[in-house]
């Protein structure tokens, strides 16, 4: 019954996202070629679900965003703490990450394509740079407004710098890092699609371009359901991954 309660919002969200949906096709009179409605859409996912070439191509765009992401979360966390206990090198290197942060990750692919060519590696970089920033920036901000007497606690017991990073400072600014991973997440799982759209030969991005030539409009719109759902299923997932931290740090409520 839990699991049922937990589920129903969900079920209720996605049936009422149908029923408008097809509301919209028939009251705009559009042409099912122009605008695929739900059940033809789910036949275009059916047909590339039953081949094996979606799960072939989620595989492929899973690998490069986890790579990306998880890269981009190490660093940015990592730079985070040093650089959050560190305000005059952050006022010096602040206004540089504010210029860049701004710019579309896209807005580089040319020389990431240059740089790195085709394959996995342009949608790795892009991804990484879609990630980076929104970490790099909360974990600055968590470290900055850690309470002071945590840090006088950690002096008295004469802890080292990395115990100091690693038991008060880090599970102190986590709850604000964990807001800087769902921001990274969003949008490094968009620009993953733009990345391969621009610079792969494989993954989700580059089915809905491929289907897109063709014309294909109904599989467009199936990969897009499908992209919207795997962002659904990492945004639950970080959050599982953040109670299952504050449960360690006693953080739970």
């Amino acid at each position: 019954m839990a699991i049922v309660k937990k589920l129903s919002p969900i079920t209720l969200g996605f049936l009422l996202l149908l029923l408008v949906w097809q509301a919209a096709i028939m009251i705009g009179g559009h042409q099912s070629a122009l605008f695929p409605p739900p059940l033809k859409v789910g036949e275009a996912l059916l047909a590339i679900i039953s081949d094996g070439s979606l799960f072939a191509h989620i595989q492929i765009s899973l690998f490069r965003f986890f790579t990306g992401y998880l890269i981009a979360v190490v660093a940015a966390i990592l730079l985070g703490l040093i650089l959050g206990r560190l305000p005059a090198v952050w006022k010096v290197l602040d206004p540089v990450v504010q210029v860049l942060r701004p710019v579309s990750p896209i807005a580089w692919s040319p020389f990431i394509v240059l740089w790195f060519g085709i394959g996995n590696m342009p949608a790795i970089v892009i991804i990484f740079i879609a990630a980076f920033f929104p970490v790099l920036l909360s974990t600055v901000s968590a470290v900055k407004k850690v309470d002071k007497t945590y840090l006088r606690i950690a002096s008295n017991f004469e802890m080292s710098t990395f115990e100091t990073m690693r038991k008060i400072i880090l599970p102190a600014s986590f709850p604000m890092i964990a807001n800087g991973l769902h921001m990274a997440l969003g949008s490094a799982w968009i620009f993953l699609v733009a990345g391969e759209m621009v610079g792969a030969q494989s993954g989700l991005g580059f089915l809905i371009v491929d289907a897109r030539n063709s014309l294909s409009l109904d599989l467009v719109m199936a990969c897009i359901v499908v992209i919207g759902v795997l962002g659904l299923l990492l945004d639950k997932g970080i959050h599982y991954f953040e109670s299952w931290v504050n449960r360690i740090w006693g953080g739970a409520k």
